[in-house]
Formats: structure tokens, sequence, C-alpha cells
């Protein structure tokens, strides 16, 4: 019975296990999440303009009443079934980042004020983008999984598509679709789009942690939320 659980686990799961070090893992990945949701809340409270994502989980709370973070929470478990016929593999990271960005989100709104200065508006924003690349660093760091919404954009690009392609597709769909529901799409989006890859390789070689492996399998590199 446990050789039959061990075998779907594999099927389904990149690290079933949690690796060693697993603290370390741990700390590093939820430190991670956190940081993602307060990013995106910093851009969400420049008003300058939020991340793609976050445009849209913005718009759908304007037409609904739902939080931001509740949205984010929402679509992330809806890209989850799309991983399905697209035959990706989930990790324990990518389970954790469904729930605890959206919550991340929600408290760091509630936390920080808003303002209308704009010094302190452009200071959110290049906050915002740094704090998120920080994020990506330990994210990716520990290896545990892709978040849903790259899950996404591997699967596509295992189906011909490229990764930058793949991403660029789905980053200026979701935010168009925000926008036409009321979110904020500006200056920050576009900062947001151009200097996070660059910004993330300059932290992602401090946080990297040894590859985790299932069944002498490697985690291939995954990217962002």
């Amino acid at each position: 019975m446990s050789s039959t659980v061990r075998t779907l686990a594999s099927r389904v799961l990149i690290t079933p296990a949690l690796p060693r070090p697993r603290l370390r893992r741990l700390v590093q990945l939820y430190l991670g999440l956190y940081l993602f949701g307060l990013s995106g809340a910093m851009l969400l409270r420049s008003d300058l303009g939020a991340t793609p994502w976050d445009v849209l989980h913005q718009g759908l709370s304007l037409q609904t009443g739902l939080t931001i973070g509740t949205w984010s929470v929402i679509i992330g478990a809806l890209l989850m079934l799309l991983w399905i016929p697209l035959r990706q593999k989930a990790g324990i990271g990518t389970l954790s980042n469904v729930v605890v960005i959206g919550l991340s989100t929600d408290l760091s709104l509630w936390l920080l004020p808003t303002t209308d200065l704009m010094f302190w508006r452009v200071t959110l924003l290049v906050g915002g983008v740094l704090v998120c690349a920080v994020a990506t660093g330990c994210y990716i760091g520990v290896g545990l999984g892709p978040g849903p919404r790259d899950g996404l954009m591997t699967g596509l690009a295992a189906r011909g598509l490229s990764v930058r392609l793949a991403r660029t597709l789905i980053e200026l769909t979701v935010a168009l679709a925000g926008f036409l529901l009321g979110g904020t799409v500006g200056i920050g989006t576009v900062v947001f789009m151009v200097a996070i890859g660059p910004l993330a390789q300059v932290f992602l070689p401090m946080m990297r942690m040894p590859e985790p492996t299932s069944r002498g399998e490697g985690n291939p590199e995954q990217t962002r939320r």
C-alpha cells in the first residue's frame, strides 16, 4: 500500500518528501511567499500599476467585492486544474503558493496605508519590485515546485511555445482582462515586467539550495508565481 502511495505521489508531485535541509527550506519558502504578497500589495498601494496577475485580481475584486487576496487564491486553485491536461507536477511550494500569497496580500494591504504623495508612491513601486525580486530568489531557491501561474507557462512551453512567448501572452492577456474589469495598469506594470527578471537573477544565486531529487530525478528550475 505504501509503495502504491509513493508511486502515485511521484507522478503528481515533484518532491513527495521535503528534502534536506528541511527547516531552512521551509523558512525560506514561506518567507518568499510572504514577500510575494507584500510586494504585490506595495505595487497596488502605489496606484501606479500592479503586476499583471494582480491587475486581474484587483479587477475581479472591484467587480465582486471579494478581496484581492481571495481572488489570488481562487485563480491559483483554478490554474491548478489546468495543470491536469498539461501534465505538470506540483510541489509543496506550489500548494503553499496558492494559499499563502493571497493571505499575505490581504494582510499587507491592510497594514500599508494609502497615500497621495508621489514620492511615497514611487517608493512603494520601486520597493515592491525589489521585494518581489528577493521573494523570487527565495522561492525558486528552495526548489519545491513552480507557482501555479508559472506551471501554466511551462506547460504551454512544453507544447511548442517558447517560455518567453508563453509568459508574454499569458501576462498580456491577464493584464488586459484585469484592466477591462477596472484594475490599474500603469508605469508600475511596465517597470515590473521589464525589471523583475534581471533583478531576480541577482538574488537567486544567493539563495539557491541543493536541487531536491525524487527517485533520482532533478527538479527543473522554475520562475516566480
